[in-house]
């Protein structure tokens, strides 16, 4: 049955096509397995609770009639401003508007939060330009330029809020410079969400063609629930396509986790727990939140341009599962550096279990995608990520916020696949991990954590970080272990020294290439220990014996890589091309209609070529003994480059299969 929605509509009707439903949630209140629900543009003010399940074969789809033109946002227009001083004007707002939750008394605040502590979860918007919290009126008044932001031209747009207890108002302050706010188009954040089931269970949804935005969203860290302007809450098999999503105070959409009163924001209000220990809590307590293959995730995000959210375009813990998020426009992500802590990112993910990431673009995000504890099975691939760092001239970031690349891989026992990207920022991978297969990439940046940041500092013995591991292509914790650092494979990779490099320590690396891994063994030295009892029943004096070497670095492996502009190879490789002499130049060419690359590469390439890499010659992960292979345990053949081209009988290092394929579109906007 098709229902109708339509916000310019003289009157609510019943959903038929000749007399619509006003609002979204009234359709939403009564749709069942294979309704379709067509929206008509117009602005729908609201948080849309889907009520019902579809199923595999019946889904509840929700359309936009025309692309983007029908627009749910958790905002409304403010218009009756009045001037206070200079450009600062002022608006009184009942606080009946909010209901129960007031974003103009509610904090971004909770667990691995490190930023300010009197950002509220409300915003005001100018023309889709967010304005810059003070706290107080007079640094409102004086709108001084904000010299960490990313885009400091528009940090003069302040504002300022306060509560009047007893008139019951939100009094809210802003700084126009020289507009006037009752002749823009000026909105405040009103509700928590736009598209959000309030329980949890509602599966097989599909939301295509809407524009969202604008809503309060609340801190999303991974051991408490995790809101954001759309998403699931705790389902499996939503479908969010062809989706513009923008301007969440914190994540745009959220893919995780289950609320657990009893582990929810448990540091932040109770402290006496390392909030570590409460992610382990989490993953062990999800199967009885029902954290199953059969129940949770295989969800897909698709061809959605997702921007200007102030902590993640796409977060999730525990609830993308089994997902797939392809050809997506992820940028502009946490610009205004209001906000710090540690789940800021243009995707964010907590086990991230058979997830593929392809397709996609991340940019002028403050760092493109993390990946923490258990990517096991997650296959990063044919994903363009360029200019993830500062622009020149910005100033040092917040305390607490984390630095930036391209890709953070962090505690995470592997299988991890990132193959056919290009990794185009100052900093590439960030990987204090295990079980990594880094293949045919396209490497400008530094790896930098290498054997570092795995452990938990503080006074008296340093705590190792022990984290999950699982049952291969299933949730079902197999073992817990901390991170030795090492079984991580490079094969056909380019890597070149596009900024100069100054440190070289592993936290701060930016030498680019394998050299970082030169004390790291081949896997011949590294079985050496074990192999003077291979074939034997190992005796009471082994176990002690062996000891040590169960907890030395694990083993690299690199073949077919080429290295540019001063990158440095694994002192241990064999057969690569280190080219010193010659200058490489990468440059990214980009108009309103595509992006291209630049290179001379291929003019110092030669007819260097390496074999197919393939599943077998990758092997397993060490601690859960999975194979690089996809999540329904089929093999993978790297006969494929970035475009998807055919790579034939061998074939030459990085992502692309012929040079001839330099002139095809990286990315069309």
């Amino acid at each position: 049955m098709k229902i109708y929605v339509n916000a310019k509509a003289t009157r609510d009707g019943n959903g038929s096509k000749k007399t619509p439903y006003k609002l979204i949630n009234s359709a939403a209140k009564v749709a069942m397995p294979g309704d379709e629900i067509i929206v008509f543009p117009g602005i729908y003010h609201e948080n849309v609770n889907p009520m019902n399940s579809g199923t595999r074969d019946q889904r509840i789809i929700y359309k936009s009639v025309e692309p983007l033109k029908a627009v749910i946002t958790g905002a409304e227009e403010a218009n009756n401003w009045k001037r206070y001083q200079g450009g600062v004007w002022v608006t009184y707002i009942n606080n009946s508007l909010f209901g129960s939750y007031n974003p103009y008394t509610t904090y971004v605040m909770g667990d691995w939060y490190m930023g300010s502590v009197n950002k509220h979860t409300g915003a005001v918007y100018m023309n889709d330009i967010q304005f810059y919290e003070t706290s107080s009126l007079n640094e409102c008044i004086n709108a001084k330029i904000y010299d960490k932001s990313w885009n400091p031209k528009n940090s003069v747009f302040k504002w300022y809020t306060e509560q009047n207890k007893d008139t019951n108002t939100t009094i809210i302050y802003a700084n126009f410079q020289d507009k006037d706010p009752n002749k823009e188009k000026v909105e405040i954040n009103v509700r928590r969400e736009a598209f959000w089931p309030q329980k949890t269970g509602v599966n097989y949804i599909t939301v295509s063609g809407f524009n969202i935005n604008k809503a309060a969203t609340t801190w999303a860290p991974p051991a408490s629930y995790q809101d954001g302007m759309i998403g699931p809450h705790w389902s499996k098999g939503w479908i969010i396509e062809d989706c513009d999503i923008s301007h969440s105070r914190c994540a745009g959409i959220s893919l995780g986790k289950y609320r657990d009163p009893e582990n929810d924001q448990y540091f932040t209000y109770k402290h006496v727990k390392s909030p570590t220990q409460m992610e382990r809590d989490a993953v062990c307590r999800g199967q009885y939140h029902g954290w199953l293959k059969e129940k949770i995730g295989h969800h897909i995000i698709r061809r959605c341009n997702i921007h200007d959210c102030e902590q993640d375009g796409i977060v999730g813990r525990q609830g993308a599962v089994f997902s797939v998020i392809e050809d997506n426009h992820i940028h502009h992500i946490n610009n205004m550096q209001e906000l710090a802590g540690a789940e800021i990112a243009g995707i964010k993910l907590h086990a991230a279990i058979d997830v593929i990431i392809r397709r996609n673009r991340f940019d002028h995000t403050t760092m493109g995608l993390w990946c923490d504890w258990e990517a096991q099975g997650t296959r990063i691939t044919q994903n363009l990520f360029d200019h993830n760092y500062a622009p020149n001239g910005t100033a040092p970031r917040l305390n607490g916020a984390m630095t930036s690349q391209d890709i953070w891989i962090e505690v995470s026992h592997g299988p991890t696949l990132i193959d056919n990207n290009l990794l185009l920022s100052k900093n590439s991978l960030k990987i204090p991990t295990q079980g990594l297969a880094i293949v045919h990439n396209l490497i400008l940046g530094s790896f930098t954590l290498v054997g570092e940041g795995t452990d938990y500092p503080g006074k008296g013995p340093i705590q190792p970080r022990f984290t999950p591991y699982h049952i291969p292509h299933r949730t079902e914790v197999a073992g817990f272990q901390t991170i030795l650092h090492g079984d991580n494979r490079f094969y056909n990779n380019i890597f070149i020294q596009k900024w100069p490099a100054t440190n070289p320590s592993p936290e701060e690396n930016e030498i680019v290439g394998t050299a970082v891994f030169d004390d790291y063994p081949t896997y011949e030295e590294w079985y050496k220990p074990f192999k003077k009892i291979e074939g034997k029943a190992a005796q009471g004096n082994d176990m002690v014996e062996l000891q040590s070497a169960q907890f030395e670095h694990l083993p690299i492996w690199a073949k077919g890589n080429v290295y540019f502009n001063g990158a440095q190879a694994w002192k241990k490789e064999t057969h690569n091309i280190v080219n010193n002499k010659d200058k490489i130049e990468v440059k990214l060419i980009e108009n309103d209609t595509h992006v291209l690359i630049k290179t001379n590469l291929y003019d110092f390439l030669g007819n260097f070529e390496d074999g197919i890499i393939n599943t077998d010659i990758l092997g397993k992960a060490f601690e859960p003994e999975q194979r690089f292979e996809m999540p329904n345990g089929d093999d993978i053949t790297f006969d494929e480059d970035y475009f998807g081209n055919h790579r034939g009988l061998s074939t030459m290092p990085g992502p692309f299969a012929s040079i001839e394929n330099l002139n095809n579109a990286l990315w069309n906007n």
